[in-house]
């Protein structure tokens, strides 16, 4: 990225922040991702050799740091990263208050709704054991249609190939509304009581689903008001 040959710190930030993909590669560093493929997961629209060039420019910048990890490589944000922490989380909230629920079909991913979802589910909402969730979209694309969240010892695994387990709970939506459920501009029962939502199961797995599920971290926030 052209610098902007200005000395004001908004333009300098700028410089190392600013560039396209970065902040989401950031928000990924923030939530958590340590690995690149993890970190592909949350950009899947990235080309691998364009997030290892804004890797490569967070590690000279000071932001990001590579560390090993056996034989794989992990990044971790740096002091000067974690600083940056807040802007993200801002950045998330303001896009939510004031671009709310404006989906267009360009921006509905199962495969980056499915990977978000993994990150806030409570697992230990479900009985102890292993608990096995099939998400079905019929609308999505053939090789991202139906997806397995393996919930088990507190913790919970995305698969896109069949895990060989048996299936406690199925689920089938459009891809659209389970986003919508997820980001808040919908609720789940709802959508359920609809027919836009299907729950199939025991019924003490789908009366937990929805705490098991839980909401996007900006689900709460509020709409701003454009009078």
């Amino acid at each position: 990225m052209a610098g902007y040959g200005q000395f004001c710190p908004v333009a300098k930030a700028a410089e190392v922040v600013g560039e396209r993909w970065t902040p989401l590669v950031l928000r990924e560093l923030v939530a958590g991702s340590r690995r690149f493929n993890d970190l592909r997961r949350g950009v899947p629209l990235m080309s691998p050799s364009l997030l290892s060039k804004r890797l490569k420019t967070l590690v000279a910048a000071g932001v990001v740091e590579r560390r090993p990890a056996g034989r794989a490589t992990e990044y971790h944000l740096t002091p000067a990263g974690q600083e940056l922490a807040p802007m993200i989380e801002l950045l998330g909230t303001w896009g939510q208050r004031w671009t709310g629920s404006r989906f267009g079909p360009e921006d509905l991913d199962p495969a980056l709704l499915m990977w978000d979802m993994r990150r806030g589910i409570q697992a230990d909402a479900f009985p102890p054991g292993r608990t096995v969730v099939q998400f079905h979209y019929p609308d999505a694309p053939k090789a991202k249609r139906t997806w397995w969240v393996i919930s088990e010892a507190g913790e919970a695994d995305l698969c896109l190939t069949d895990p060989g387990f048996e299936v406690d709970l199925f689920v089938t939506a459009d891809v659209r509304i389970l986003t919508m459920i997820w980001m808040g501009a919908r609720t789940l029962d709802g959508a359920v009581a609809a027919g836009e939502v299907e729950i199939v199961g025991p019924s003490a797995l789908t009366t937990r689903f929805g705490r098991w599920l839980g909401l996007s971290r900006y689900a709460g926030v509020a709409p701003g008001s454009k009078a």
